[in-house]
């Protein structure tokens, strides 16, 4: 057990933002502990890979164990993990909804609160440097998109778990963020793309830089917020890292391009 190491948790970090986030926070010096239900051979040197679903509590628990076992702390988690559906609510079978809100809302409260106990013991060496959480919303989560009704309110929920416990854990040394993506090209945009729910230019015409984000975008963002050095009086936000598409309200746009396909 190497107690000098700062250590991360990534989930969902087998593709595409979640992978490219634990490639930075490995660069930036983290010992990176993915989580994922699906396989992975990508670990840094002092990382490891751990199979499991973030809504299983037992599978959860596990984990959690196995980081503490080799490491003794764990310093960020990142909340990652998510899924869409594009569908409209009339035809949502209550299944789907779950689903979506087990995934991106029940997944990441138990992960905060597993590993939210274990910062909550550790050595408090700072204003706000027990610990940070930094969960993966969306631009979603701060406005509405047609057609995505269980996404969005997952990611409203995930908001809205990130300022609650950004002023009930600020006091005891654990930060608590969210970064707020726009479109990002990943194998999840792939595959809505696939199903006809929208092309390349129903985004890039909205916003205004050009172009849909990176998963690079993202990963960058998240280093920044769990990084005490950097962003130490950060605490509750929601970060939008959407090329200005959010602040422009360009919105409307994609609503009826959505109902028009």
């Amino acid at each position: 057990m190497n107690t000098d190491l700062r250590v991360a948790v990534v989930t969902g970090a087998a593709q595409g933002i979640g992978q490219r986030i634990a490639e930075v926070l490995a660069a930036e010096g983290f010992a990176v502990a993915r989580y994922d239900r699906q396989p992975s051979d990508a670990t840094d040197p002092n990382g490891f890979v751990y199979a499991g679903d973030v809504t299983s509590e037992q599978d959860v628990t596990a984990f959690a164990d196995a980081v503490m076992e080799r490491y003794g702390r764990v310093d960020v988690v990142v909340n990652n993990a998510g899924i869409a559906a594009i569908t409209p609510l009339e035809d949502m079978s209550l299944d789907a909804w779950r689903q979506v809100i087990d995934v991106n809302l029940t997944g990441p409260f138990l992960i905060t609160r597993t590993f939210g106990r274990i910062m909550l013991g550790q050595p408090d060496v700072g204003p706000g440097r027990r610990g940070s959480f930094v969960n993966i919303a969306s631009v979603a989560g701060l406005r509405g998109v047609a057609d995505r009704a269980a996404y969005n309110a997952s990611k409203h929920g995930l908001i809205g778990l990130t300022r609650t416990l950004a002023a009930e854990w600020g006091g005891r040394g654990i930060r608590v963020n969210a970064v707020c993506p726009g479109w990002v090209k990943t194998p999840m945009d792939d595959a809505s793309q696939g199903e006809g729910a929208y092309g390349d230019a129903d985004i890039t015409d909205h916003v205004p830089l050009g172009r849909f984000a990176t998963p690079d975008d993202i990963a960058q963002a998240v280093a920044f917020l769990a990084d005490p050095a950097r962003s130490s009086f950060i605490n509750g936000t929601a970060l939008s890292v959407d090329g200005g598409w959010f602040g422009d309200g360009s919105w409307q746009s994609l609503r009826l391009a959505a109902r028009e396909r």
